[in-house]
């Protein structure tokens, strides 16, 4: 029997990605262009924007990008409304910016933990109260929120990000009990430590990651694709009963009790 794989077509669809400079949100822009998709794209620096524009635009789709910082409310709602009015719908909303100050809560600088929620879990909300307008009038689409494995327990030296992630794996909850009777579908994805420029700089050290690593029953961290096939599948028809849910992709590490 002819093996039969699943091949994700975007082609007509339009998809907004915050925080799609590095990582997870850069190995997703180009996965969804590469299947056909527009794509709107946000991140913090313009020269990695224009970099990744270009890179878009080479696989023969249309990429919008904006400038924006995350931490500013104000700067949240402009870029959500230009990405709706430049685009003429938006099918599918990643909130993928994401930010962490590794720090002890005794040591916890005020401005940090704010600028965590901010970005982590304030973001999110203004920008999918923008963008869901024209999905819920036209009764269709997609929000997928990036979360943690940190959403499931706590992190030593992370008070702050646990505590973003937690209140994302809430909000997603709650989008999905608001937005699912106009056919929005919302779900949020756990990963475990996923070797992304943040995810080195935490956790390169073989000193403080190898014991991390030695809870996870699969023996290792995750990289970026393996974030990316599950976005594209969360956001195509194939999961079309998925909903509410924060899909775990931590190789086993919360299947272990001890």
């Amino acid at each position: 029997m002819e093996e039969k794989n699943l091949k994700f077509d975007f082609s007509d669809k339009n998809v907004v990605i915050t925080g799609a400079t590095k990582g997870i949100g850069r190995d997703i822009a180009l996965a969804f262009a590469e299947a056909g998709s527009n794509v709107g794209i946000t991140g913090r620096n313009e020269t990695e924007l224009a970099e990744l524009k270009s890179e878009i635009t080479a696989l023969g789709v249309n990429c919008l990008s904006s400038r924006s910082d995350l931490s500013d409310a104000d700067d949240c709602l402009r870029m959500a409304g230009y990405f709706n009015s430049e685009f003429p719908k938006i099918d599918i909303l990643i909130n993928n910016a994401g930010i962490s100050f590794p720090e002890l809560l005794t040591e916890m600088n005020v401005d940090h933990w704010n600028t965590t929620l901010n970005v982590n879990l304030r973001a999110p909300a203004l920008i999918t109260k923008v963008i869901s307008s024209g999905m819920i009038e036209r009764k269709a689409g997609v929000i997928i929120n990036i979360s943690s494995n940190a959403c499931m327990a706590g992190i030593e030296e992370h008070a702050a990000y646990c505590a973003s992630k937690f209140g994302l794996d809430g909000l997603t909850k709650v989008m999905a009990v608001e937005f699912g009777p106009f056919n929005i579908r919302v779900n949020a994805i756990a990963p475990t430590v996923v070797l992304t420029p943040m995810g080195v700089q935490v956790w390169g050290d073989p000193v403080k990651a190898d014991p991390v690593k030695a809870k996870i029953p699969m023996g290792r961290f995750i990289n970026t694709n393996e974030v990316t096939s599950v976005a594209l599948f969360l956001a195509s028809k194939e999961a079309a009963m998925i909903h509410g849910e924060t899909l775990l992709i931590d190789g086993g590490v919360n299947a272990k009790l001890y």
